[in-house]
């Protein structure tokens, strides 16, 4: 809806990782300098932690966009809680490779044997493996031992490993993991945004969808943001989503601290920013209008959440108009208005109240599926 208002050629802050809006802060150059010096030895393991929504994914898709395939195969893994040999056959798996017996002995197999055809073809293979906090201690060991493949003298594979902090710790202290930990080439804690960079990267990712200036955006939002969001780039995304799709809403050209305070109040009420990771998403294209739901209105027929608020606000300017014409009516008669009046009056405030929260009740829907891309769920 609000990428129509505003004329912009898709989603500026979508949830899903998306290299073309890679924004390089400060501590994503940093990130890039350690994964270009680790890739550099050609070996071992590479770690990158940070909070949830710091940004690791969008980090490693901008890594991967600009990997020769020529020259490296990446294969990658977003894991759940794997053991040993089910993290032997995901890797695997996130190489392409369809293992027939199904064991584990004929995975490795197949592993190796693929690790000597890429290395013989001049390729360098990467293995990316997402939340790794979720990893078994024996994952952790079997992906050490892939790591012992050479060619000679030649390592075959490398592993870069993504996880929330706690992944850090654990690779830190646990007395079992200290093989892998003398295989740690480069590791780097990737934390959040600068006040200085909210600004910049909000910018950024609107302008990665032809943002013309339309909304502005008041200097103060940026301030107010980072205060909301600790910069967490993730975090930034739904807010602005949120505030973007108010504007659309109420038809503004300009985003305020008053919008953003609206916005902020209903997300604390919403629980908007939960402390567990959500779980990974595949990319969502635009598509066809979500399945029609109903409102909590008097209409007999369900209707799609953009319609359902662009009728909700034709409802709403009707009874502003007709509580318009009530005061104009108490104005010529000197302001003493009749019991008539009164009750209409309050008959009417009473009809923009109910007709408020069913707006809001719509713009919530909306809002749950443009974050998420799932259907609305539908309300009683």
């Amino acid at each position: 809806m609000f990428d129509d208002f505003y004329q912009l050629s898709g989603r500026p802050f979508q949830l899903t990782p998306d290299p073309k809006f890679y924004f390089e802060s400060a501590t994503h150059r940093k990130a890039l300098s350690y994964l270009g010096y680790g890739m550099a030895q050609g070996e071992g393991f590479i770690v990158i932690t940070g909070e949830v929504g710091a940004g690791k994914s969008t980090l490693v898709a901008h890594l991967t966009s600009k990997i020769d395939p020529d020259q490296m195969t990446v294969g990658q893994i977003v894991t759940s809680a794997l053991d040993g040999e089910e993290m032997v056959h995901v890797a695997a798996q996130s190489f392409g490779l369809d293992i027939e017996g199904h064991d584990k002995a004929s995975a490795l197999g197949a592993i190796e044997s693929f690790l000597h055809d890429e290395a013989r073809a001049g390729r360098r293979c990467l293995l990316v493996v997402d939340e790794s906090q979720n990893l078994s201690v024996e994952a952790l060991e079997e992906l050490r031992m892939l790591s012992n493949f050479q060619l000679g003298s030649h390592p075959l594979l490398q592993t870069l490993l993504l996880g929330q902090p706690e992944f850090r710790e654990v690779l830190q202290r646990h007395e079992e993991l200290e093989q892998l930990r003398q295989r740690v080439i480069a590791n780097h804690h990737l934390g959040p945004m600068e006040p200085a960079e909210i600004e910049p990267y909000i910018r950024h990712r609107l302008t990665c969808v032809g943002w013309d200036g339309n909304p502005a955006i008041d200097q103060r939002v940026f301030a107010e943001l980072y205060q909301a969001t600790s910069g967490i780039p993730r975090r930034v995304n739904q807010v602005m989503t949120r505030l973007l799709l108010l504007g659309a809403v109420e038809q503004r050209s300009r985003i305020d601290n008053a919008m953003l305070t609206s916005v902020l109040k209903e997300m604390e009420g919403d629980n908007a920013f939960p402390e567990a990771a959500p779980q990974p998403m595949p990319k969502v294209e635009r598509g066809p209008a979500p399945t029609p739901i109903k409102h909590q209105s008097n209409q007999s027929q369900p209707v799609a959440p953009a319609e359902s608020v662009e009728h909700l606000l034709a409802q709403r300017d009707a009874q502003i108009a007709e509580l318009q014409q009530a005061v104009i009516e108490v104005a010529a008669t000197d302001g003493a208005s009749s019991p008539a009046i009164e009750e209409r009056l309050a008959k009417i405030e009473a009809r923009l109240d109910e007709q408020e929260r069913s707006i809001r009740s719509a713009l919530t829907m909306m809002i749950e599926f443009i974050e998420t891309g799932k259907e609305p769920r539908v309300a009683a």
